[in-house]
């Protein structure tokens, strides 16, 4: 015959509700014991701070009383790109401007397509 594996079953039989309590802590810290401990993991590290953006403010002077930032132009141009051109304004996504001091206008590109040109 084969050898056949016994199993030992551990019957107990409490009458009082305190030895219950008592027997569970004991089996829980039993098997606390026994689990593996648990790996430490490393530290996380911080996310790396994120640079402030520089605020740019460029002006061109076309004359002693004539001065425009890039906010004037844009203005501008929006204005021609809506009431001269009749398109959207929403529709600009990019812009690359020339400003020619020399002959007092602006050359746009928008949208890396359309060709703006506008006096100042």
């Amino acid at each position: 015959m084969a050898d056949a594996k016994k199993t030992v079953v551990k019957k107990t039989v409490v009458t009082e509700p305190e030895k219950v309590k008592e027997e569970l802590k004991a089996a829980v810290a039993e098997k606390k014991a026994a689990a593996p401990a648990k790996k430490e993991e490393p530290a996380k590290k911080a996310a790396p701070a994120k640079k402030a953006e520089v605020k740019a403010t460029i002006k061109v002077e076309l004359s002693a009383d004539r001065q425009y930032t890039n906010d004037d132009l844009m203005k501008i141009l929006n204005d021609v790109w809506k009431f001269d051109m009749k398109k959207k304004v929403s529709d600009i996504k990019t812009v690359e401007m020339y400003v020619k001091p020399y002959e007092n206008s602006v050359w746009a590109l928008v949208n890396g397509t359309e060709e703006v040109n506008f006096n100042i």
